[in-house]
């Protein structure tokens, strides 16, 4: 007991063989080769356009910075409100 008879593994390879038979097993592995070329051939694709960007990048001028000068139109921001205690009166001679 605890050991398998030749009788065993011949049970077994006909289960195998009725549940995986020749063409199933065949087409089972044409699909994972598909699926591995597949692979490949995306992993080298993404190589290939991480490449070219890489090469854009390092051919690209630097942007020169601009320099934007203030014009006779321009509006200017108001000034920032002063902090003034409760008790002394507006700037404006208004109360608060």
């Amino acid at each position: 007991m605890g050991s398998f008879g030749i009788w065993h593994w011949v049970v077994v390879g006909i289960v195998l063989l009725l549940l995986f038979g020749k063409g199933r097993f065949s087409e089972m592995m044409g699909d994972v080769a598909k699926g591995i070329k597949s692979f490949k051939k995306g992993m080298s694709e993404d190589e290939e356009a991480a490449a070219a960007a890489a090469n854009r990048r390092i051919d690209a001028r630097p942007a020169e910075p601009t320099v934007i000068t203030p014009q006779a139109g321009d509006v200017t921001p108001d000034p920032a409100p002063v902090e003034r205690s409760p008790s002394a009166p507006a700037a404006d001679g208004r109360d608060a």
